[in-house]
């Protein structure tokens, strides 16, 4: 017996067969270990600190806003690239916040959220042979994004305690193949964000190699100690070579929406568009909707948001601290990365395992967020977006906990 000519003696062959059969880039990737984080929660009755989506309620004005929408019929199609009046905000925001001004017509791209926004711009900058830049730690997204794209990454680490990078490595690293760089800033898992002197180092490198760089700022606003947030557009040089990442998703804390955009010149717009409608051809019009109001919320909504984060921040780092853990205090984002060799464990797997089935505490292994696992090996990642509620029941759990 065979299978489109492969023998077929029994179960391991037909699988054999099967995965020839099957795409050779999915198989060089994992499924999502911190969705695999959340079962695992949800399996033991764990305290969710994994996952990054809040679990307290979003403002009572932007959902009233998506539940009119939908009142008043906005539930067909929205403009492929997204509904003119989501755009027009997030051209006034932008311009608000950064200083930069863009044309809604010709360089905005409303996504399925800013994973498909950054999918889709990988995909259309993207050819056989081009290298993309990525710091590690990163969001576990990236390295997929890269490999499905057709792009090999170059890999260059921040360094602990301040996640700083070393630029003779960073500079070697660009070279006549990059065609971008990915930056995260604030940048998950670590909290750091980026300031204006290693932004202008990134960006005479993605001058003098030609290269975009791609930037996933969906933690813009929140911020800590007085750091500031500096997209990477509105640096001299910068603006038609920058693509930048945004969404809803953190900011107004509607994780499940799925409405995130690229915002990008021209000639990057129109590639971006076309890949972006035959993926998934729009995002959710009603959703849309109560996004343009979202995005007019006043300063006082952001500053709010960051004093909220800031509280939960400086309450888990005590937390933590006293559990035993070295924490490196993030300046940005919701999580916090910390180091656990105090717990003597041989790797961050099982001390994650053990924290889920034994302490009741759900965390991301650190090896998740690195190329080769070894270089996270002794770090997990907290996040802290959830209400009081939840960080007292993980404040009783993580007091169960003793270092070795």
């Amino acid at each position: 017996m065979s299978v489109e000519g492969f023998p077929v003696s029994g179960t391991s062959q037909m699988a054999t067969a099967a995965r020839l059969m099957l795409s050779a880039k999915a198989e060089q990737f994992t499924e999502s270990v911190i969705r695999e984080m959340t079962r695992l929660a949800a399996e033991h009755g764990a305290v969710n600190l994994s996952q990054g989506y809040p679990d307290f309620a979003a403002s009572d004005e932007i959902k009233e806003a998506a539940r009119q929408a939908i009142a008043d019929d906005i539930n067909q199609y929205a403009i492929t690239w997204g509904a003119k009046e989501l755009r027009d905000a997030i051209a006034r925001k932008f311009e608000r916040t950064q200083g930069v001004r863009v044309d809604p017509e010709r360089e905005i791209t409303v996504c399925c959220g800013s994973t498909e926004a950054m999918m889709s711009t990988m995909m259309a900058i993207i050819n056989p042979g081009d290298e993309i830049v990525i710091f590690e730690p990163y969001y576990e997204n990236y390295g997929p994004d890269t490999i499905l794209s057709g792009a090999t990454p170059r890999f260059v680490q921040l360094a602990t305690p301040d996640w700083s990078f070393d630029r003779e490595e960073l500079t070697r690293a660009f070279g006549p193949k990059t065609k971008a760089i990915i930056l995260n800033t604030p940048n998950n898992p670590t909290g750091k964000v980026f300031s204006r002197d290693e932004l202008e180092f990134i960006r005479d490198l993605c001058v003098r190699w030609n290269a975009f760089a791609v930037t996933d700022e969906i933690y813009e606003h929140i911020l800590y100690d007085g750091t500031e947030h500096i997209s990477m557009a509105s640096l001299d040089g910068m603006r038609d070579r920058t693509i930048t990442i945004n969404g809803m998703s953190k900011t107004y804390s509607v994780t499940g929406w799925r409405v995130g955009w690229a915002i990008a010149p021209p000639e990057a717009s129109r590639s971006i568009r076309k890949v972006h409608d035959f993926m998934t051809v729009g995002a959710a019009a009603p959703l849309q909707q109560a996004g343009a109001l979202a995005l007019e919320f006043p300063a006082s909504f952001y500053q709010r948001l960051a004093e909220s984060y800031l509280a939960k921040r400086d309450r888990m780092l005590g937390v933590l601290t006293d559990a035993g853990f070295r924490c490196f205090k993030p300046a940005g984002a919701y999580y916090i990365m910390t180091d656990i060799s105090n717990f003597g464990f041989a790797d961050d797997i099982s001390f994650a395992r053990y924290m889920v089935e034994k302490i009741g505490v759900a965390v991301v292994p650190g090896s998740s967020f690195y190329k080769k696992p070894a270089s996270g090996a002794h770090q997990v990642r907290f996040t802290f977006c959830k209400k009081d509620t939840t960080l007292i029941a993980a404040t009783e759990r993580l007091s169960k906990l003793r270092p070795r």
